[in-house]
């Protein structure tokens, strides 16, 4: 989806809930769409605060929740308290393996992992409409320096 598009149905969207299209609101869907990394609700806070749209870190955090519910952006935990957003519109779905030591975020897609899913569901009678999987563990990099077996004794 293109950002001119993106914009008219978010901007659909918040009339449907009663509210307006404001500038820090279009200024921070614009910063997320331009964004192919997983970001936290303070890094957006610091990208829109050099825009100088007026845009608080009330309405940053708002706004983001908006995108989730409207189906813009999806958001994890990254294992440490914090919450991660990636724009999801027009992006196959994935699912990530987070290092606990380094924070590092690998996204990955198995079929063989959904048809799993999909199976075991079905098996006991549960429609699925969404899921995320989240594996936490250590990257090579983390493991090969020593740091899973510090982390997990």
């Amino acid at each position: 989806m293109k950002p001119d598009e993106a914009l008219t149905n978010f901007e659909a969207f918040l009339r449907g809930k009663g509210l307006r299209m404001t500038a820090p609101r279009r200024g921070i869907l614009l910063a997320a769409w331009s964004s192919h990394d997983h970001f936290s609700a303070e890094a957006m806070f610091e990208q829109v605060s050099g825009l100088n749209l007026g845009a608080s870190r009330a309405t940053v955090y708002r706004t983001l929740s908006l995108l989730v519910e409207a189906g813009f952006l999806s958001s994890m935990n990254n294992g440490r308290g914090t919450m991660l957003y990636e724009h999801c519109l027009g992006h196959e779905h994935h699912d990530h393996m987070i290092c606990r030591a380094c924070g590092k975020i690998e996204e990955f897609h198995s079929e063989q992992i959904e048809r799993l899913q999909e199976e075991y569901a079905a098996k006991v009678g549960f429609t699925l409409a969404a899921h995320t999987l989240r594996l936490e563990g250590y990257c090579a990099q983390c493991t090969a320096l020593g740091l899973a077996a510090s982390h997990t004794s």
